[in-house]
């Protein structure tokens, strides 16, 4: 085992230990002195994968119309896939009509009966106005049926990691069995903006008239003056008003997740509160730019002794102001790497504690090809490591 211990910026304490994989993901801030209103709640700094806030993120839930999120994830990938075209039409079947049309008195987007809607226009009818009959009509078109479609919206959940999630419908009516959890919302809002950037856009339109009828966006946070750009609201008389938003301030993006509120007016307030606080209460630091090795890997039998790790993009974390004596770090790895070795090739993670809580993890990457050592080179590592083991490197 190698372990090294020695200064870096910001107070920041850097370790290095050989181990087997690492699961790598947002990792929460020190507690948070903020209270919030809502059941559930969760606020993440989407470039650094910090948890600014979270309360019952994990606790089950009735998503209503946030359900629509996991609908558009695999709309936008049977668009990617070349399965369907925005220029595709699909018809209006009576059910979906009447399920998620004009007769439900649901939200719609008054899709006529027995008529055909362009793949972009219903995109819009779901996002823009939460239209039922929309995503019935995209979910028909794509999969033959509302339950083909739901069996691919579970089998994408699990492949983005959704542990507290199942879904029943394409739309979010209410129904016990249909479940999410803020982290899971989180998880597929980050997906669609990640993924789809172009698509996303649409999230961030300001109204949609379909059908004569002019809608204006659901979205409470996008006239807010706060950066909103996207993502769903949502309300059941179980889980009570729910919002999902994206919000971007300084080129730097938050994503919300918020349940359990009494009213729309409290939900809209309550997003807004835990954006400007994150935003007030935190400070950005940046330990290395994206590429800049953060530390160094040793390798056996390659003609070099060690390679440079760095992360993919910059090393960034939002920070409570008046903590920065509190940051560590280390680099786990499992090694000594063996030559050759490639550039570009992920072996091991950094961690940032502050305090006792690891607040992020980031995957590290090797900053250049090693290649394998001439004979003596490699007949030097192997005595080395039969007689005395690699011994750390201190700086």
């Amino acid at each position: 085992m190698i372990s090294c211990w020695f200064p870096l910026r910001f107070s920041l304490v850097l370790a290095i230990f050989m181990v087997l994989g690492a699961v790598v993901g947002p990792r929460s801030a020190i507690a948070a002195p903020y209270e919030s209103k809502a059941a559930s709640a969760l606020l993440v700094d989407v470039d650094s994968g910090t948890i600014l806030f979270s309360k019952e993120e994990d606790a089950a839930f009735q998503p209503a119309a946030m359900a629509k999120m996991m609908t558009m994830a695999v709309v936008f990938d049977a668009i990617r896939a070349g399965k369907i075209h925005l220029q595709d039409s699909f018809p209006v079947s009576e059910f979906a009509w009447r399920t998620g049309g004009a007769p439900s008195g649901s939200a719609t987007m008054f899709a006529k009966l027995k008529s055909t809607i362009s793949v972009a226009d219903l995109l819009r009818g779901a996002i823009v106005q939460a239209g039922n009959d929309a995503c019935i009509i995209l979910a028909e078109g794509i999969a033959g049926s509302e339950g083909g479609f739901v069996e691919m919206m579970n089998r994408k959940a699990k492949e983005l990691g959704l542990t507290g999630s199942h879904f029943t419908n394409v739309s979010g009516l209410p129904d016990p069995a249909q479940k999410v959890t803020a982290q899971d919302l989180y998880k597929i809002a980050d997906y669609l903006i990640r993924t789809y950037p172009d698509l996303y856009k649409i999230y961030s339109e300001p109204d949609f008239t379909w059908n004569n009828i002019y809608q204006r966006n659901r979205n409470p946070l996008l006239s807010a003056g706060i950066g909103a750009d996207g993502l769903s609201t949502g309300f059941t008389k179980e889980s009570g008003y729910g919002l999902t938003a994206s919000a971007v301030r300084d080129g730097h993006r938050m994503i919300v997740v918020i349940s359990g509120l009494e009213s729309d007016k409290d939900r809209a307030e309550e997003a807004r509160k835990l954006l400007d606080w994150g935003n007030t209460a935190f400070e950005r630091l940046r330990f290395f730019d994206r590429g800049e090795a953060v530390g160094d890997a040793r390798v056996y039998g390659g003609a070099s002794g060690s390679v440079g790790l760095a992360t993919q993009e910059p090393l960034d974390i939002l920070l409570m102001r008046g903590n920065r004596e509190r940051i560590r770090a280390r680099i786990s790895y499992s090694g000594p790497l063996i030559a050759p070795v490639e550039q570009g090739r992920q072996v091991g993670i950094v961690r940032i504690w502050v305090g006792d809580a690891e607040v992020l993890e980031k995957p590290l990457f090797t900053t250049a090809a090693i290649a394998r050592g001439t004979m003596d080179q490699r007949a030097l590592d192997a005595v080395r490591q039969l007689l005395i083991g690699w011994l750390p490197q201190w700086k």
